[in-house]
């Protein structure tokens, strides 16, 4: 069974249309298990709220695009225990602890990081990372 673990740009393509939104859906398909940092739930909902204050969204439906998405069956670790590590890929790359999280959760489970965040996938791809990135 395989293991990737996704940022929040992948699930907003599962419920709103965007472009590779096709790619995305596949990693709900088949036998793969998806992990993502407990932070994935805050910055989900920061891209609803965002849609929401453009007026493409409304409440009601950010409401129950946020209660999608905790239906999906997310192997959800604490982001306690990888701060250590997160701080330390975030020191490497120059990125944000929060960014490099995910990171943390490929490198402890020897997975791929699936993210379409093209800033952060054009700073992991040039380095020690690169083996855990998935565009």
């Amino acid at each position: 069974m395989s293991i990737f673990v996704v940022d929040a740009s992948i699930p907003i393509k599962w419920f709103f249309p965007e472009i590779h939104g096709d790619t995305a859906f596949r990693l709900l398909e088949g036998e793969q298990t998806l992990h993502a940092p407990d932070l994935i739930y805050s910055k989900f909902g920061n891209v609803l709220w965002k849609r929401f204050r453009k007026n493409q969204i409304s409440t009601r439906d950010a409401s129950a695009t946020i209660e999608a998405l905790l239906s999906v069956p997310l192997q959800v670790p604490s982001t306690q225990s990888l701060i250590p590590l997160a701080l330390e890929i975030a020191y490497r790359t120059r990125r944000t602890v929060c960014d490099t999280l995910y990171v943390a959760v490929a490198t402890v489970h020897q997975s791929l990081f699936v993210t379409a965040d093209s800033r952060l996938y054009n700073v992991l791809k040039k380095g020690p990372f690169s083996a855990y990135l998935l565009w």
